[in-house]
Protein backbone atom coordinates (compact mmCIF):
# COMPACT_ATOMS: atom_id res chain seq x y z
CA UNK A 1 0.00 0.00 0.00
CA UNK A 2 3.01 2.30 -0.17
CA UNK A 3 4.28 4.46 -2.97
CA UNK A 4 6.36 2.60 -5.50
CA UNK A 5 10.02 3.42 -5.55
CA UNK A 6 11.97 3.98 -8.75
CA UNK A 7 13.69 0.57 -8.61
CA UNK A 8 10.33 -1.14 -8.15
CA UNK A 9 8.94 0.55 -11.26
CA UNK A 10 12.08 -0.31 -13.22
CA UNK A 11 11.98 -4.01 -12.28
CA UNK A 12 8.49 -4.96 -11.05
CA UNK A 13 9.20 -8.71 -11.14
CA UNK A 14 12.17 -8.35 -8.81
CA UNK A 15 10.18 -6.03 -6.56
CA UNK A 16 7.30 -8.52 -6.21
CA UNK A 17 9.61 -11.52 -5.76
CA UNK A 18 11.56 -9.66 -3.07
CA UNK A 19 8.38 -8.89 -1.10
CA UNK A 20 7.10 -12.46 -1.42
CA UNK A 21 10.33 -14.05 -0.17
CA UNK A 22 10.61 -15.06 3.47
CA UNK A 23 13.46 -14.32 5.85
CA UNK A 24 14.81 -17.86 6.07
CA UNK A 25 17.51 -19.56 8.11
CA UNK A 26 18.59 -23.13 7.50
CA UNK A 27 18.03 -25.29 4.45
CA UNK A 28 15.60 -27.94 3.30
CA UNK A 29 13.42 -29.57 5.94
CA UNK A 30 15.16 -27.64 8.71
CA UNK A 31 14.59 -24.21 7.13
CA UNK A 32 12.74 -21.74 9.36
CA UNK A 33 10.81 -18.72 8.12
CA UNK A 34 11.85 -16.33 10.87
CA UNK A 35 9.51 -13.53 9.79
CA UNK A 36 6.51 -15.87 9.96
CA UNK A 37 7.49 -17.02 13.44
CA UNK A 38 8.25 -13.46 14.57
CA UNK A 39 4.98 -11.87 13.49
CA UNK A 40 2.85 -14.93 14.27
CA UNK A 41 4.11 -15.20 17.85
CA UNK A 42 4.14 -11.43 18.32
CA UNK A 43 0.48 -11.21 17.35
CA UNK A 44 -0.34 -14.27 19.43
CA UNK A 45 1.41 -12.68 22.41
CA UNK A 46 -0.52 -9.45 21.82
CA UNK A 47 -3.75 -11.42 21.89
CA UNK A 48 -2.79 -13.15 25.15
CA UNK A 49 -1.77 -9.85 26.73
CA UNK A 50 -5.01 -8.16 25.64
CA UNK A 51 -7.04 -10.99 27.20
CA UNK A 52 -5.02 -10.85 30.42
CA UNK A 53 -5.27 -7.05 30.59
CA UNK A 54 -9.03 -7.10 30.05
CA UNK A 55 -9.53 -9.94 32.53
CA UNK A 56 -7.81 -7.97 35.30
CA UNK A 57 -10.04 -4.96 34.68
CA UNK A 58 -13.45 -6.51 34.20
CA UNK A 59 -16.37 -4.22 35.04
CA UNK A 60 -19.63 -6.13 35.30
CA UNK A 61 -21.90 -3.14 35.87
CA UNK A 62 -20.42 -0.73 33.33
CA UNK A 63 -18.35 -2.64 30.74
CA UNK A 64 -16.54 -0.49 28.21
CA UNK A 65 -13.80 -0.38 25.59
CA UNK A 66 -12.04 -3.63 24.79
CA UNK A 67 -14.23 -5.54 27.24
CA UNK A 68 -17.32 -4.66 25.19
CA UNK A 69 -15.62 -5.80 21.99
CA UNK A 70 -14.47 -9.10 23.46
CA UNK A 71 -17.84 -9.80 25.07
CA UNK A 72 -19.57 -9.21 21.73
CA UNK A 73 -17.12 -11.56 20.01
CA UNK A 74 -17.57 -14.24 22.66
CA UNK A 75 -21.34 -14.03 22.25
CA UNK A 76 -21.10 -14.16 18.45
CA UNK A 77 -18.74 -17.14 18.49
CA UNK A 78 -20.86 -18.88 21.12
CA UNK A 79 -23.97 -18.56 18.93
CA UNK A 80 -22.11 -20.03 15.96
CA UNK A 81 -20.81 -22.95 18.01
CA UNK A 82 -24.32 -23.81 19.20
CA UNK A 83 -25.40 -24.15 15.57
CA UNK A 84 -22.58 -26.39 14.33
CA UNK A 85 -21.20 -28.27 17.35
CA UNK A 86 -23.51 -30.78 19.05
CA UNK A 87 -23.31 -31.05 22.81
CA UNK A 88 -20.96 -29.11 25.06
CA UNK A 89 -17.18 -29.19 25.32
CA UNK A 90 -15.01 -26.84 27.40
CA UNK A 91 -12.29 -26.67 24.73
CA UNK A 92 -14.35 -25.67 21.70
CA UNK A 93 -15.36 -22.14 22.74
CA UNK A 94 -11.87 -20.90 23.73
CA UNK A 95 -10.37 -22.67 20.72
CA UNK A 96 -12.83 -21.05 18.29
CA UNK A 97 -12.39 -17.48 19.53
CA UNK A 98 -8.59 -17.92 19.66
CA UNK A 99 -8.55 -19.12 16.06
CA UNK A 100 -10.75 -16.24 14.90
CA UNK A 101 -8.81 -13.48 16.65
CA UNK A 102 -5.35 -14.86 15.85
CA UNK A 103 -6.11 -15.45 12.17
CA UNK A 104 -7.77 -12.02 11.95
CA UNK A 105 -4.71 -10.28 13.42
CA UNK A 106 -2.33 -12.15 11.12
CA UNK A 107 -4.52 -11.33 8.12
CA UNK A 108 -4.72 -7.67 9.18
CA UNK A 109 -0.96 -7.29 8.70
CA UNK A 110 -1.85 -7.12 5.01
CA UNK A 111 -3.32 -3.66 5.60
CA UNK A 112 0.08 -2.17 6.50
CA UNK A 113 1.95 -0.36 3.71
CA UNK A 114 3.77 -3.07 1.79
CA UNK A 115 7.12 -1.25 1.92
CA UNK A 116 6.97 -0.06 5.54
CA UNK A 117 8.30 -2.95 7.65
CA UNK A 118 10.55 -4.41 4.91
CA UNK A 119 12.19 -0.98 4.58
CA UNK A 120 12.67 -0.72 8.34
CA UNK A 121 14.25 -4.19 8.34
CA UNK A 122 16.50 -3.21 5.45
CA UNK A 123 17.70 -0.05 7.22
CA UNK A 124 18.46 -1.98 10.41
CA UNK A 125 20.22 -4.84 8.60
CA UNK A 126 22.32 -2.56 6.41
CA UNK A 127 23.34 -0.05 9.08
CA UNK A 128 23.86 -2.41 12.00
CA UNK A 129 25.04 -5.59 10.30
CA UNK A 130 26.35 -4.38 6.94
CA UNK A 131 23.96 -6.64 5.02
CA UNK A 132 23.37 -6.43 1.30
CA UNK A 133 19.99 -4.64 0.89
CA UNK A 134 19.11 -6.94 -2.02
CA UNK A 135 19.30 -9.94 0.33
CA UNK A 136 17.24 -8.53 3.20
CA UNK A 137 13.83 -10.17 3.12
CA UNK A 138 10.80 -9.66 5.35
CA UNK A 139 7.34 -11.06 4.68
CA UNK A 140 4.98 -9.51 7.20
CA UNK A 141 1.71 -11.44 6.64
CA UNK A 142 2.02 -14.86 8.33
CA UNK A 143 -1.05 -16.27 6.59
CA UNK A 144 0.59 -15.78 3.17
CA UNK A 145 3.02 -18.50 4.27
CA UNK A 146 1.88 -22.10 3.78
CA UNK A 147 3.80 -23.04 6.92
CA UNK A 148 1.33 -21.02 8.99
CA UNK A 149 -1.89 -22.16 7.36
CA UNK A 150 -0.84 -25.83 7.23
CA UNK A 151 0.45 -25.68 10.80
CA UNK A 152 -2.92 -24.46 12.03
CA UNK A 153 -4.95 -26.84 9.88
CA UNK A 154 -2.83 -29.84 10.92
CA UNK A 155 -3.39 -28.86 14.55
CA UNK A 156 -7.13 -29.00 13.90
CA UNK A 157 -6.64 -32.34 12.14
CA UNK A 158 -4.84 -33.69 15.23
CA UNK A 159 -7.77 -32.56 17.40
CA UNK A 160 -10.21 -34.24 15.01
CA UNK A 161 -8.31 -37.53 15.41
CA UNK A 162 -8.27 -37.06 19.18
CA UNK A 163 -12.03 -36.52 19.33
CA UNK A 164 -12.68 -39.47 17.04
CA UNK A 165 -10.65 -41.73 19.32
CA UNK A 166 -12.20 -40.17 22.42
CA UNK A 167 -15.73 -40.84 21.17
CA UNK A 168 -15.21 -44.19 19.44
CA UNK A 169 -12.06 -45.63 20.98
CA UNK A 170 -9.03 -46.75 18.94
CA UNK A 171 -10.84 -49.79 17.53
CA UNK A 172 -13.90 -47.75 16.61
CA UNK A 173 -11.72 -45.18 14.86
CA UNK A 174 -10.08 -47.89 12.76
CA UNK A 175 -13.50 -49.36 11.97
CA UNK A 176 -14.57 -45.97 10.63
CA UNK A 177 -11.93 -46.34 7.90
CA UNK A 178 -12.70 -49.99 7.18
CA UNK A 179 -16.52 -50.11 7.22
CA UNK A 180 -17.59 -46.60 6.18
CA UNK A 181 -19.40 -45.89 3.87
CA UNK A 182 -20.04 -49.22 2.04
CA UNK A 183 -19.82 -51.88 4.75
CA UNK A 184 -17.38 -54.70 5.42
CA UNK A 185 -17.39 -56.14 1.88
CA UNK A 186 -15.72 -53.03 0.45
CA UNK A 187 -12.98 -52.40 3.02
CA UNK A 188 -10.23 -51.35 0.56
CA UNK A 189 -12.57 -48.85 -1.10
CA UNK A 190 -13.85 -47.70 2.27
CA UNK A 191 -10.33 -47.11 3.57
CA UNK A 192 -9.28 -45.18 0.46
CA UNK A 193 -12.38 -42.98 0.37
CA UNK A 194 -12.39 -42.23 4.10
CA UNK A 195 -8.66 -41.48 4.11
CA UNK A 196 -9.01 -39.08 1.18
CA UNK A 197 -12.00 -37.44 2.87
CA UNK A 198 -10.14 -36.95 6.15
CA UNK A 199 -6.93 -35.66 4.53
CA UNK A 200 -8.79 -33.32 2.19
CA UNK A 201 -10.19 -31.30 5.10
CA UNK A 202 -6.95 -29.91 6.55
CA UNK A 203 -5.51 -29.47 3.06
CA UNK A 204 -8.51 -27.44 1.85
CA UNK A 205 -8.60 -25.51 5.14
CA UNK A 206 -4.96 -24.48 4.74
CA UNK A 207 -5.05 -23.74 1.01
CA UNK A 208 -8.24 -21.66 1.22
CA UNK A 209 -6.78 -19.24 3.75
CA UNK A 210 -3.37 -19.14 2.07
CA UNK A 211 -4.78 -18.60 -1.42
CA UNK A 212 -7.06 -15.73 -0.46
CA UNK A 213 -4.44 -13.91 1.60
CA UNK A 214 -1.66 -14.46 -0.95
CA UNK A 215 -3.87 -13.07 -3.71
CA UNK A 216 -4.71 -10.02 -1.59
CA UNK A 217 -1.04 -9.40 -0.86
CA UNK A 218 -0.18 -9.70 -4.54
CA UNK A 219 -2.82 -7.14 -5.49
CA UNK A 220 -1.39 -4.67 -2.97
CA UNK A 221 2.07 -5.18 -4.49
CA UNK A 222 0.74 -4.61 -8.00
CA UNK A 223 -0.98 -1.41 -6.85
CA UNK A 224 2.27 -0.26 -5.23
CA UNK A 225 3.92 -0.39 -8.66
CA UNK A 226 1.62 2.32 -9.98
CA UNK A 227 2.72 5.97 -9.89
CA UNK A 228 1.93 7.55 -6.52
CA UNK A 229 -0.63 9.94 -8.00
CA UNK A 230 -2.64 7.01 -9.42
CA UNK A 231 -2.21 4.29 -6.81
CA UNK A 232 -3.83 5.93 -3.77
CA UNK A 233 -7.45 5.75 -5.00
CA UNK A 234 -7.57 2.06 -6.09
CA UNK A 235 -5.40 1.11 -3.09
CA UNK A 236 -7.87 2.75 -0.70
CA UNK A 237 -10.81 1.00 -2.36
CA UNK A 238 -9.03 -2.38 -2.25
CA UNK A 239 -7.99 -1.85 1.39
CA UNK A 240 -11.59 -1.18 2.44
CA UNK A 241 -12.77 -4.27 0.55
CA UNK A 242 -9.86 -6.28 1.96
CA UNK A 243 -11.04 -5.58 5.51
CA UNK A 244 -14.08 -7.69 4.66
CA UNK A 245 -11.87 -10.42 3.17
CA UNK A 246 -9.55 -10.73 6.17
CA UNK A 247 -12.52 -10.87 8.54
CA UNK A 248 -14.40 -13.38 6.41
CA UNK A 249 -11.38 -15.65 6.02
CA UNK A 250 -10.79 -15.66 9.78
CA UNK A 251 -14.46 -16.50 10.34
CA UNK A 252 -14.45 -19.27 7.71
CA UNK A 253 -11.31 -20.86 9.17
CA UNK A 254 -12.87 -20.79 12.64
CA UNK A 255 -16.29 -22.10 11.65
CA UNK A 256 -14.91 -24.92 9.48
CA UNK A 257 -12.61 -25.97 12.31
CA UNK A 258 -15.59 -26.22 14.64
CA UNK A 259 -17.64 -28.03 11.99
CA UNK A 260 -14.92 -30.65 11.48
CA UNK A 261 -14.67 -31.17 15.24
CA UNK A 262 -18.45 -31.32 15.49
CA UNK A 263 -18.61 -34.06 12.83
CA UNK A 264 -16.69 -36.36 15.16
CA UNK A 265 -19.59 -36.09 17.60
CA UNK A 266 -22.26 -36.57 14.95
CA UNK A 267 -20.68 -39.75 13.60
CA UNK A 268 -20.77 -41.25 17.05
CA UNK A 269 -24.48 -40.46 17.30
CA UNK A 270 -25.11 -42.44 14.09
Amino acid sequence: MSEASAPATADPVQYINHHLTNWVVGEGFWALNLDTLLFGWLLGGTLVFAGWWTGRRLEFERPRGLQNVLEALVELVGDQIKQVFPGRDPLIGPLAITIFLWVFLMNAMDLLPVDLLPKVAEIIAVNLFGADPHHVYLKVVPTTDLSTTFGMSLSIFALVIYYHIKMKGPVGYIKMFLFHPFGKWAMPVNFLMTAVEEIARPVSLALRLFGNMFAGELIFLLLALLPWWIQWAPTLVWAVFHILIITLQAFIFMILSVVYLGMTQQREAH
